[in-house]
């Protein structure tokens, strides 16, 4: 913490400073805890050896049992985890060149790109609320010097200059404590990374990599929303901050428009941070989150039991295809009354809408399906006769 002993002791000037000096801090607090964890001599290292052990045997009683088996498909996305946590985890320059610059540098450089400036936007947007509130403290102090000696005018809790400045408050925790609350809650999820990263390598874990990797993107895109949604606020509060001052103090109405704008700003912080989180919540993480388990089959290991066919007495034959004819005759008839009567090709009775009409057309319909399966039953019947084995010859002898 020594590089950012001079950033922290100016940190109470201006929002700016505050800022540059919680960056600075979050970068010391993630470097030194990755250090404290998976380095030479870590405290976790052997909890490491040990993880990583458990997932060879592991691997190795799956292939042993038939669950998986060697081969590119089999083997590629495995050496990939592997590989993508043994880099993550044990190398700090990896896991700084990689998930710290896009978790902090990303969003600033999106916010800087559409807000087409040059150099952080985050800091741009800092500068321009030290100058709103620069002005904001001028105006106060300049309209208690006005009236120092004087009894004040307008007596209350909601007078226009305590207006302004709870507007100002309001506004300093929508800006700049959202920020700062964003920054630090990204540095603590980026200090826990290398552990969250050691929990992908197995399934029944990896929903609390997924789970942290949700809320390290929604934690860094907060800035963004917070940077661009502030932008619009700041255009408006300048022509109000302008008119703030009046011939005999803080203007009612200006005080007024700069609290309900301060207002509105917190109401857009917090969705915000809504919007955020719903953001996150559908993402499956690379597949890190669906509810689908690690089996590692693939079509080509997946047996199958095989079917065995038993030849059938000639009995039991008529009997299963009595049933089935039974069973297509009672859809058939089904289908049958559904259907309009220009469907059915029965002819219709003169008087359609009367009851006897409707039965008459059910009892054609019945009869002529009875009919259709009565022949196919018969058909199966003779086909069965067929192939109906001879009686035994001593049976016929007894007889």
């Amino acid at each position: 913490m020594s590089g950012c002993k001079t950033l922290t002791g100016g940190a109470s000037e201006s929002v700016a400073a505050a800022l540059r000096a919680v960056d600075c801090l979050a970068s010391e607090t993630t470097a030194s805890a990755f250090g404290r964890l998976f380095s030479d001599g870590g405290a976790l290292l052997p909890a490491l050896t040990g993880i990583l052990t458990l997932y060879i045997i592991f691997f190795a009683i799956s292939l042993l049992t038939g669950r998986s088996r060697i081969g590119i498909s089999a083997l590629t996305p495995r050496m990939m985890t592997l590989g993508l946590v043994l880099t993550f985890t044990t190398s700090w320059v990896a896991y700084q060149s990689v998930v710290w610059s896009l978790a902090v540098g990303a969003p600033d450089q999106i916010a800087s790109v559409l807000m087409g400036t040059r150099g952080s936007a985050t800091q741009l947007f800092a500068d321009r609320i030290d100058l709103i509130f620069k002005a904001i403290a001028e105006i106060g102090e300049a309209t208690r010097g006005g009236q120092a000696g004087a009894a004040p005018t307008v007596s209350g809790s909601f007078t226009p200059d305590n207006l302004m400045w709870l507007g100002a408050l309001l506004l300093l925790l929508g800006t700049v404590g959202v920020l700062v609350t964003a920054r630090i809650a990204l540095a603590v999820l980026l200090a826990l990374g290398p552990i969250f990263i050691l929990f992908g390598l197995f399934s029944g874990t990896r929903g609390l990599c997924a789970g942290w990797l949700r809320g390290m993107v929604m934690t860094a895109v907060t800035p963004l929303f917070v940077v661009l949604g502030g932008g619009l606020i700041l255009e408006l509060l300048v022509p109000v901050i302008n008119g703030l001052r009046g011939d005999t103090g803080v203007d009612g109405r200006a005080a007024l428009a700069l609290f309900l704008i301060a207002a509105v700003h917190v109401a857009l912080m917090t969705m915000v941070l809504k919007v955020s989180a719903t953001i996150v919540s559908g993402w499956t993480v690379f597949g890190l989150g669906s509810d689908k388990g690690d089996t590692d089959q693939s079509p080509a290991t997946q047996t199958v039991a095989p079917t065995m066919t038993m030849p059938m007495p000639a009995d039991i034959a008529h009997a299963a295809v009595g049933a089935e004819a039974n069973s297509r005759r009672a859809t058939a008839i089904a289908r049958a009354v559904s259907l309009p009567p220009e469907a059915q090709g029965v002819p219709q009775p003169a008087n359609t809408n009367a009851p006897a009409g409707a039965v008459t057309r059910s009892i054609q319909i019945a009869t002529a399906v009875e009919g259709q399966s009565r022949a196919t039953h018969a058909r199966s019947r003779e086909l069965g006769q067929q192939f109906r084995l001879g009686k035994p010859k001593l049976v016929e002898n007894i007889r």
